[in-house]
């Protein structure tokens, strides 16, 4: 049964779709069967795949509000072993839809129990927000990743996505844990990334990822090319370091520094 990661963050621009998009290429690149659902009416993750918009006939919203099936709504992406459930700006009306529906926290839980045995790893992109569309994809996964930047603004919105962890937690999904936190946009050479790091791991310990994604010019250029990073360009410091935080999620972290070889796989 395929392992489920909520990408979650309430916070916007810390690089959840980045990440969905480029751990899931990597973990594709693996041979794990990774599915990728989209749940934020950005749609981020769908174009960075390079899935136009307008050509999804049914998406995540279908889904959500019990107008389709998601087996019909995934599209196999180009990437090896990467499928996509997609989202379009029709996903922003969803909420108020959702509130009128019956078992309106389980909707995509229920959606996802018949189709987990089909992948090794499926990937929630959620919006950035604690809204009802969030809270769905707390109640149907495994385990969190949380990427955040190393800024002191970000502890605030950590404490207050955790008090909604520990409420999604103590009502509707006692299993739910925290897989990591991933410090995003880092930059080592601030006095206040280290700073942070440190509260952090102070309140987290052993929940903060080792490896840290800085800033990268290609890792930003690659979702206006549809691409993840590492097939944009696979030698670049954006594609090595989602290589290590891939490796620790398949536990075979290794240090960036000390890594083989990156991408000597076939696609």
């Amino acid at each position: 049964m395929g392992l489920v990661f909520a990408v979650v963050n309430q916070k916007g621009g810390v690089g959840k779709s980045t990440t969905t998009v480029n751990l899931a290429a990597y973990l594709g690149s693996r041979d794990k069967k990774t599915l990728c659902i989209d749940i934020d009416a950005q749609g981020n993750t769908t174009t960075g795949f390079g899935i136009r918009k307008k050509s999804a006939k049914v998406t995540s919203y279908d889904v959500l509000i019990g107008q389709a099936r998601i087996q019909e709504a995934i599209i196999r992406t180009e990437f090896k072993n990467v499928s996509l459930v997609p989202a379009t700006s029709a996903l922003a009306g969803g909420e108020i839809e959702m509130i009128e529906l019956e078992d309106r926290m389980n909707r995509l839980k229920m959606q996802l129990l018949t189709c987990r045995l089909d992948y090794d790893y499926i990937l929630i992109d959620c919006p950035p927000s604690l809204s009802l569309i969030t809270v769905n994809a707390l109640v149907a996964c495994d385990r969190l990743i949380i990427p955040m930047q190393a800024e002191f603004y970000a502890l605030e919105g950590l404490s207050q996505l955790m008090e909604t962890v520990k409420i999604v937690k103590s009502k509707y999904n006692p299993s739910l844990e925290i897989e990591g936190i991933l410090f995003t946009m880092f930059d080592p050479r601030l006095n206040v990334s280290a700073q942070v790091v440190e509260e952090v791991n102070k309140y987290f310990p052993d929940k903060v990822f080792e490896t840290k994604i800085p800033r990268n010019v290609r890792l930003s250029e690659a979702p206006s090319h549809g691409k993840p990073v590492m097939y944009y360009d696979k030698n670049s410091k954006g594609a090595e370091f989602y290589e290590a935080l891939g490796l620790e999620i398949l536990g075979e972290a290794v240090k960036p520094k000390e890594k083989r070889k990156l991408f000597s796989r076939k696609k």
